[in-house]
């Protein structure tokens, strides 16, 4: 008997801990973030996070099912307000936490939209071919990342190129390499069945193919939105 008593005091302090409800602290503002998409709707998995421009660090927390989180953040600063999207932070807004006597605690309310399609500009190939350039990993990962904390988002990964060369291999190109970036993100994790990845070829484009800054762009590597 003796010998269970560490682990049970042990379980004890951890179910303490964890259901500790955060306050204001005198030095501490007590900031309840919620976010909502374009029609009002909560938002789970939601990252943001504040920057203090004196100091330059960060303080993040992620949404749970109702759309909210609470943080404690230092007073006397100014924050910087960024949140998650597919591959990088977007910049929101900025809020002041003033310091001053007694306990500050407030509400910031967050509105995001995610962008239906959005291309991956730093993912690249071989030229050609569909092996994935080690440069294109950081992108990669933190889009793999994004959707850890989206768990209910359902992507499609759609490939591009110019119109240079056949049209048959242009479409089977791209198909290869919206399929090695499904592959890519299914190794870090994320469920085959959240993403789909079909080609193109040049079928799409958004400039013009008769010059090279055209042609660039038109090779691109997108994700679209199929369910949020």
């Amino acid at each position: 008997m003796k010998k269970l008593l560490p682990f049970l005091f042990s379980l004890i302090i951890t179910t303490v801990v964890a259901q500790t409800k955060l306050e204001p602290t005198e030095t501490e503002a007590l900031l309840n973030v919620s976010v909502v998409n374009g029609n009002n709707k909560t938002q789970e998995g939601e990252k943001v996070t504040f920057v203090a421009q004196k100091t330059k660090k960060t303080y993040s927390g992620v949404t749970g099912a109702d759309g909210k989180f609470s943080i404690l953040i230092p007073e006397g600063d100014e924050y910087l307000v960024k949140y998650k999207s597919f591959s990088d932070d977007k910049d929101y807004n900025t809020i002041k936490v003033p310091s001053q006597d007694g306990l500050i605690n407030f509400d910031f309310s967050i509105k995001v939209e995610l962008p239906k399609t959005y291309t991956l500009d730093n993912v690249f190939f071989d030229s050609g071919r569909s092996v994935i350039r080690p440069e294109s990993f950081k992108e990669l990962n933190e889009l793999a990342e994004f959707m850890k904390l989206k768990k209910s988002l359902v992507i499609e990964i759609a490939g591009h190129t110019d119109n240079v060369g056949k049209a048959d291999e242009n479409m089977k190109l791209s198909q290869d390499r919206s399929a090695a970036v499904r592959d890519y993100l299914i190794r870090k994790g994320i469920a085959a069945e959240r993403v789909t990845a079909k080609g193109y070829g040049a079928t799409q484009p958004v400039a013009d193919n008769t010059n090279d800054k055209g042609r660039q762009q038109n090779r691109r590597t997108e994700v679209r939105i199929v369910k949020e």
